[in-house]
């Protein structure tokens, strides 16, 4: 085991993959174990499918898909070149490149719901993938063309790549057969909207965590009133997660020296109020997820007695869960700007305006304030529910989409814009409590401090906030691992 926790080799078995081994063997932090008797299933289930497809109508096996369901193919050019024509005609390959992490957990995603059993695969394509994973190649991924009902386009051309059909980015990845049989279990997968999601919700978890720590700080640095995180307080209204917010930020400011306010402003006293529906909506977007990278959700879906056609692909409970922690995220976001404006007050803090530490007329911090203000509204500005969306295509036969891949790169910028204002609050607070050592107990508190006073570079001079902001939202993790 490793000092994370997180094995040497994460087993892919298509029911038990989480998001920490997914988020290991992404970052190359794990190597993969393939179960040989989901693999051994996977074989069965193509067995099945071939079956299916000799007695009848199979979607994709051998009829055309979306509004050309009903138009049968035929073997004229080969077994395989109906699966390529697919293929290459749902390959978009337009927009940016996804990042080498995310190709590869969606690799991971595929390979895992694939060895649940139930997409009709072959079995060379899930050894494709291992072997991809095996040997570090990363494919070459445009992710646009995806509406939260399968990511086709992304993954036709995944599919083309392990055809020989499109390099891979890096590595000499394996290059194998695509039949008929083999297109449209490959692309009817959401793995790359659910591999961002689980990403991005990897740092969510971290940033919640790193946030209360953070906060706690601030709260030294304000001399705040700890009534506010009292447990009477809180059990009088325990909603999930609110009492163990408290608790934690009682704890780290227990030995605190004696408020300066009957009542704090809210950025202090509000904070487990806030922090809690955020921890609760990526708690259960966890399940979300969890259950999704280890789903059997292809359509058609090959079962042991039938294939079976369905609309399991739509991720309405995803997009949902996306948008409910996407929108409990933001306030948290929120309130920490509003204790970066705490910080900068003299008369709260009874330090120099903006924390500033020479000549008159020094700026301090100032600026640290237009940061964050900036990077929450790009944030706000993308913050319209994505299962509120609506369509109609495939000569309208396709009317409803629930947009999960849209709240998931949505959530995915949030994490990327989120450490920097985290880190702007983190900062103030360090040089205040750096300025005013007495404020600071002996205990968790002095422990998180010392972290952060270690990462981030003395001197409280006016300069270039860009190095300080960067070495505090590195050392995010670290805090937020402390107070987990």
């Amino acid at each position: 085991m490793q000092a994370d926790g997180i094995p040497e080799a994460v087993r892919l078995d298509g029911r038990t993959l989480t998001i920490a081994g997914l988020v290991a063997v992404a970052d190359g932090t794990a190597a993969i174990s393939v179960d040989p008797t989901a693999l051994d299933l996977v074989n069965t289930r193509h067995a099945l499918l071939h079956t299916a497809r000799t007695r009848g109508a199979v979607y994709g096996a051998n009829t055309g898909v979306g509004a050309n369901r009903n138009e049968r193919t035929t073997e004229e050019t080969g077994p395989s070149e109906h699966g390529l024509r697919l293929l290459r005609s749902h390959c978009a390959g337009v927009g940016p490149e996804e990042d080498d992490v995310t190709a590869r957990a969606a690799m991971a995603v595929r390979l895992n719901q694939i060895l649940a059993g139930g997409s009709g695969v072959s079995r060379r394509i899930a050894e494709a993938l291992a072997t991809a994973l095996d040997d570090g190649a990363v494919p070459t991924i445009h992710p646009w063309g995806a509406i939260g009902t399968g990511d086709l386009s992304a993954l036709a051309e995944l599919g083309l790549t392990l055809a020989g059909e499109r390099p891979w980015r890096y590595g000499r990845g394996p290059v194998t057969t695509i039949e008929a049989t083999d297109a449209l279990p490959m692309i009817s997968s959401s793995a790359v909207t659910v591999a961002t999601a689980a990403l991005a919700l990897h740092r969510v978890e971290n940033l919640l965590r790193a946030s209360v720590a953070v906060a706690a700080l601030s709260f030294l640095a304000l001399r705040g009133n700890p009534e506010a995180y009292d447990p009477i307080v809180h059990e009088a209204r325990p909603h999930p997660f609110q009492v163990d917010v408290a608790a934690k930020l009682r704890a780290i400011v227990d030995g605190c020296g004696p408020a300066l306010r009957i009542q704090d402003p809210f950025g202090l006293r509000v904070l487990p109020q806030v922090t809690a529906p955020a921890l609760s909506a990526a708690h259960g977007l966890h399940e979300v997820l969890t259950a999704e990278l280890n789903a059997s959700a292809e359509n058609p879906l090959v079962t042991a007695d039938g294939v079976r056609h369905h609309g399991q692909f739509h991720t309405a409970t995803l997009a949902t869960s996306l948008d409910q922690v996407r929108g409990a995220f933001l306030p948290v976001l929120s309130l920490s700007t509003a204790r970066l404006g705490l910080l900068m007050r003299p008369d709260l803090t009874g330090l120099r305006a903006f924390l500033a530490d020479g000549p008159a007329a020094s700026s301090g911090l100032m600026i640290s304030e237009y940061v964050v203000q900036d990077l929450l509204t790009q944030i706000r500005v993308g913050m319209q529910p994505t299962a509120a969306g609506t369509l109609s295509i495939s000569l309208g036969l396709e009317e409803h989409a629930s947009f999960a891949t849209q709240g998931a790169r949505s959530l995915r910028t949030m994490t990327r814009l989120a450490p920097t204002m985290i880190a702007a609050e983190l900062v103030a607070a360090v040089r205040a409590l750096r300025m005013a050592p007495g404020r600071l107990p002996d205990g968790p508190a002095r422990e998180l401090f010392d972290i952060a006073d270690k990462a981030i570079s003395e001197g409280n001079d006016d300069r270039p906030l860009g190095a300080d902001l960067d070495q505090a939202a590195f050392v995010l993790p670290t805090l937020g691992d402390a107070i987990s």
